[in-house]
């Protein structure tokens, strides 16, 4: 018998290209929900969920710094003009009803932000986040402001490479 030792650094190095983006169709709310469950919420990607399709993304390392200067600056802004904020990050944003569900790169409760403060937000009693900001490196397979105005975010800013 000839039994050869397999080790991560004997498999070929493959190039993962910047923010890979994987598309599942015809995945149920219920598998939806499980997947989340799973991956728990110490994760490196991100997911949105419109109506049985799922984007699975895992952003790189311009993305993040985009998103952390766009944060930086709201921030720096809302202390300025002395505005109470809460900044989320990449909350799950979801309804169950509409069968929809995203998780932006970052966001943020100004105007509602007393609404909210210390709460678990859910969406179906509690309003939706005043700001979102997305960080696009490539283009998005979902239309996620389609998915960000039928949850009834006010506000949407996407950055653009």
């Amino acid at each position: 018998m000839n039994v050869q030792k397999v080790t991560a650094s004997s498999l070929p190095q493959q190039q993962v290209p910047p923010e890979v983006r994987v598309i599942l169709t015809g995945v149920t709310w219920q598998t939806f929900k499980a997947l989340l469950a799973d991956l728990g919420s110490d994760r490196a990607c991100r997911l949105a969920y419109d109506q049985g399709i799922l984007e699975i993304m895992v952003p790189y390392q311009e993305h993040e710094e985009s998103k952390i200067l766009i944060a930086e600056i709201v921030t720096a802004l809302a202390d300025e003009l002395e505005i109470e904020i809460i900044q989320l990050g990449s909350l799950t944003l979801e309804r169950e009803d509409l069968t929809r569900a995203v998780e932006p790169d970052t966001c943020f409760y100004i105007q509602n932000e007393a609404l909210v403060r210390g709460k678990k937000i859910d969406l179906q009693t509690d309003p939706p986040p005043d700001l979102v900001v997305e960080v696009d490196y490539t283009s998005p397979s979902l239309n996620k402001f389609q998915i960000y105005a039928s949850l009834g975010v006010p506000e949407f800013w996407r950055y653009e490479n």
